[in-house]
């Protein structure tokens, strides 16, 4: 009895990492026509779920040509694209315009736009290729 419950157990944790890399890389997908949604941070996300429950998907990500190699970079490298950072900058700058005009409270829009600022600025210190690391080195 213990052995099937075992089974049953892994097989209800990879469901649940597949699960997961498919809302992250529909997530994703949606984020690469609609604009505002992010786009790499989902398919990193779909990558590291992926990693633990669906080789294949996994597998299919990193050989994608458009998504392989950023996803590439972040996971050998810890390197965002520069046309990431990019976007990125924008669209929290966007973001940050409507949450100041926004009726929400004060301490809430101070809360937001701290947190943006912070991620920004994380953001822009990580290295544009796996290259700019050995340079620092």
């Amino acid at each position: 009895m213990g052995e099937s419950l075992y089974g049953n157990i892994i097989m209800l944790v990879r469901l649940a990492w597949r699960v997961l890399a498919l809302v992250f890389v529909g997530l994703g997908l949606v984020g690469a026509v609609v604009p505002g949604l992010p786009t790499t941070v989902f398919l990193l996300l779909g990558a590291w779920a992926s990693s633990h429950g669906w080789p294949e998907l996994n597998r299919w990500l990193l050989t994608h040509p458009k998504f392989g190699p950023p996803i590439k970079q972040w996971q050998n490298h810890r390197a965002v694209p520069r046309q990431a950072k990019y976007a990125a900058a924008a669209m929290m700058s966007i973001s940050a315009i409507l949450i100041f005009w926004s009726a929400i409270f004060t301490w809430v829009k101070v809360l937001l736009i701290g947190l943006m600022v912070s991620v920004l600025f994380w953001l822009c210190t990580r290295p544009e290729s796996g290259d700019d690391r050995s340079k620092a080195d």
